[in-house]
């Protein structure tokens, strides 16, 4: 089984957003073959709290907007430093870098296939790296 087209829309509409607000490291894995609950998981980070926020919510919008979904559920509003979409075809994590390095979920899901992005999303690969060699490894709060 694979993500169904909706799907790859819902993901590669997301993932425009996030790449929109200057998220990093922005990856997307097709787990439909390993979880029943959902078709893809949507990963991106950012290095301060307010921009997690800022990135989840142009994810809300943007999906609203243009393909008329809202999610079933949105978790980790308080802190921001990890929110989850819950869309049910797909799954989004939005977390604090050092949040996103920590967990490191890429381990849990690295034998599922990629699903191909947008190029703005590509890009972003490796941009927590650079960021945190630009400001010394301090990726402060800055909420």
């Amino acid at each position: 089984m694979t993500a169904t087209d909706r799907s790859i829309e819902l993901i590669n509409a997301a993932a425009q957003a996030a790449a929109d607000r200057l998220a990093h490291d922005i990856i997307a894995y097709d787990v439909s073959d390993v979880l029943s609950i959902t078709d893809a998981f949507l990963l991106a980070s950012a290095p301060n709290d307010r921009q997690v926020k800022s990135i989840v919510d142009e994810i809300e919008e943007r999906l609203q907007k243009e393909l008329g979904v809202k999610p079933v559920r949105r978790e980790g509003d308080r802190d921001a430093r990890w929110i989850l979409l819950d869309y049910v075809d797909i799954v989004i994590h939005v977390q604090h870098s050092e949040e996103r390095v920590f967990y490191a979920l890429e381990r849990l899901w690295k034998d599922c296939p990629e699903i191909a992005l947008p190029e703005d999303a590509v890009k972003t690969r490796g941009r927590a790296e650079e960021h945190a060699q630009l400001t010394g490894g301090m990726e402060g709060d800055q909420s």
